[in-house]
This record gives C-alpha cells, sequence and structure tokens, in this order.
C-alpha cells in the first residue's frame, strides 16, 4: 500500500475525525484506521512503556523500529485528542538514520488510564520515560497543539535530555473560531461523546490555569525552542503563539516558523514536508578540529636573568 493510498484512507478534517471516533467507538477500536494493516511491524509499529512517576499506567505509541539507534531520536507528544496513528504516515517515511516516536498521551487511544488526566504536569511526569536515549543518541522533542505545553514541562523537568523543543501547532488555551465551536458544542453535549472526545473538551477547556507552568518552564530552558505555526490555523490562532514568544523572555531567542497556507494539522500535510521541517530543528552538528594552545609570549633573556642586551653609542 502506498502513502498516497494511506493519505487517503485515513480520516482528515474536523467532520470526518469526529465519526471516526464514534465509528471507532462503536466497533471497540482503539484506532480510527488499523495502522498494522497499513504498514508491517518493520516500518511502524506499536510499542508501550510504564508511565513515570510510579503512576504504573501501561501507556501506548508508534515507533519506527531501528536495527541500531539512530544518531537523532524524535519524540511527538500529541495534542487533544491524542492520537498517534495521525503521524503513522510521517513515520513511515522518516530516514533510516532518524528514529521517531509518537505517543498517545494518558487518558487516550490504547493508553491507560480510562479517565481524563487534567493536570498537564502529571501528564509530563508520566511521559518522561520518552526521553529515555540509546548511548549517544540525542532528542528533539515536539510538543503538538495541546502536547506543546507538555512538551515544554517536559524539557524542564529533565535537563540534558532533550537538546532541541519544537512546539508545532502550539494552542495556549485561546482557542480560534473552529475550535470554540467545538468546545462548546462539545461541553453542552459531554455525557454523548466517546471517551476520546471528551477527554479532549474536558483537557482543552481546563488548559488555561495551568498555563503559568508552561510559561514558567519556557523562560528557564536554554536549549534552542522553534514555533512552528501555520497561518491558517482556526484552532490555535498564530496570534497567540506569537504573542507567546514576543512576550516571553527565554535564555536565547525562539525560532518562530510562520507555515503560509499551513492549517492547524501540519502532519496531515506531505510527510517530506513535516520532516523537512523538523530536521531543520536539529542543531547543526559544529566539526571539531584541533588548535595548539596558545602559549604566553616568554622574554628569553628575561628568563635567564641575562638582563637586555646593552646599548652601544
Amino acid at each position: 500500500m502506498t502513502a498516497a493510498t494511506i493519505s487517503r484512507k485515513r480520516p482528515k478534517g474536523v467532520l470526518a475525525m469526529g465519526w471516526a471516533s464514534f465509528e471507532s467507538a462503536a466497533r471497540g477500536r482503539t484506532e480510527h484506521a488499523p495502522t498494522s494493516a497499513d504498514y508491517p511491524d518493520s516500518v511502524v509499529r506499536r510499542t508501550s512503556f510504564t508511565a513515570g512517576g510510579g503512576l504504573g499506567w501501561r501507556i501506548s505509541a508508534l515507533e519506527t523500529p531501528r536495527a541500531a539507534p539512530a544518531p537523532w531520536k524524535i519524540v511527538v507528544i500529541t495534542g487533544a485528542p491524542s492520537w498517534a496513528e495521525y503521524w503513522a504516515e510521517t513515520l513511515a517515511e522518516l530516514p533510516l538514520d532518524r528514529e521517531m516516536i509518537v505517543v498517545d498521551r494518558p487518558g487516550y487511544g490504547a493508553s491507560e488510564p480510562q479517565e481524563p488526566v487534567t493536570d498537564i504536569r502529571t501528564q509530563a511526569l508520566a511521559l518522561a520515560p520518552l526521553l529515555n536515549a540509546a548511548r549517544g543518541q540525542k532528542i528533539i522533542l515536539v510538543g503538538q497543539s495541546y502536547g506543546a505545553a507538555i512538551a515544554t514541562l517536559m524539557a524542564q523537568d529533565n535537563p540534558g535530555k532533550v537538546e532541541s523543543l519544537v512546539l508545532l501547532s502550539g494552542f495556549f488555551s485561546e482557542p480560534g473560531a473552529t475550535a470554540r465551536w467545538l468546545l462548546d458544542m462539545g461541553g453542552k453535549a459531554l455525557k454523548l461523546l466517546p471517551r476520546d472526545l471528551r477527554h479532549a473538551v474536558i483537557e482543552c477547556t481546563g488548559q488555561r490555569p495551568q498555563l503559568a507552568y508552561a510559561k514558567r518552564a519556557l523562560a528557564r530552558l536554554s536549549i534552542p525552542i522553534h514555533m512552528i505555526h501555520g497561518d491558517k490555523d482556526d484552532f490555535a490562532p498564530i496570534e497567540v503563539a506569537e504573542r507567546l514568544a514576543a512576550e516571553t523572555a527565554t535564555r536565547r531567542p525562539i525560532d518562530f516558523v510562520r507555515t503560509p497556507g499551513g492549517n492547524h494539522f501540519l502532519n496531515d500535510g506531505p510527510a517530506e514536508q513535516l520532516i523537512a521541517v523538523l530536521e531543520a530543528c536539529i542543531p547543526a552538528r559544529q566539526p571539531w578540529t584541533f588548535r595548539w594552545p596558545k602559549l604566553p609570549a616568554i622574554s628569553l633573556p628575561g628568563v635567564f636573568g641575562l638582563g637586555a642586551p646593552r646599548q652601544t653609542a
């Protein structure tokens, strides 16, 4: 099956994703389209790990298996609803010298618990094991939409483990027109919604009081920070992200990347374009060159006590 076929098959857009949520809930599936049928396990496979902080939940994710650890590991913290499957095409197209893991956050998809986990600090604690790397491997951490604030806390709480932080279509408590309508409608019909949609409404409407944690963490980070945002995003307005970048006094300037014509779901576009954008966020390798140490200037006559040469008339 080709990537083009898969991209047509996977539900996209607000209505399609909403309908797929109801359908998968009715059929007892945790995925909207079975990833195992799209790709062989040698390309994209399901994995799981135990949540950090002694929480004990089983957390599910999609990963790219590699025969040997790649130099860079890309960790993706998804938004709300949190569905790793929507990154399957990107995972499959990733070059072999990179690896990626995309998580179903606690309370979503195939992950535990069944109840919503509304505290972003608890989410960051639970997902900390994702930042474990092989010897010599470096990590780029991507926080998508609602996951942006969680990823920021993860980077702060795990110093030395993250080389670069990417906030992709970051949601920072102020919804755009489409998201505002969906949250309003979802709030009125909360008990009728499938688990994942219900948890998404609860999370997004309760984020504002917690945003101070993420802002504080952002200001404390000394690693490169990249904000990537579509200028047609009607879920998380680009103006909100731009204001956050401008108002937050960070230790180094935030690299803000405006994507012309991009909407909230940048991972729905061609996989190679998103991969190229993420690749640009990987710090450039500085070439190593040997330099002889610079020695202090020495006056030989003075060293040996001979004094300066005598001047003759």
